[in-house]
């Protein structure tokens, strides 16, 4: 099986018969009741979110945590 050639519908149903078949039905009911897509819109919230930087600056922060 090519994943790369699997459509996005073809891997949900694929991903839910693994969890099914390892962890039962029981299993597969109680992994579906924690998962969820989210809600809101991070477009509009990440202003909220994140501070406002530029290229320069993020590529600092990354350098600086690379140091780490």
């Amino acid at each position: 099986m090519n994943i790369l050639e699997l459509t996005q519908e073809q891997i949900r149903v694929i991903g839910l018969e693994a969890v099914a078949r390892e962890l039962g039905p029981t299993g597969l009911i109680r992994f579906l009741q924690i998962y969820e897509q989210g809600g809101g819109d991070y477009t509009r919230q990440r202003a909220d979110i994140l501070p406002p930087q530029n290229a320069t600056q993020i590529a600092e922060k990354i350098r600086e945590n690379r140091d780490k």
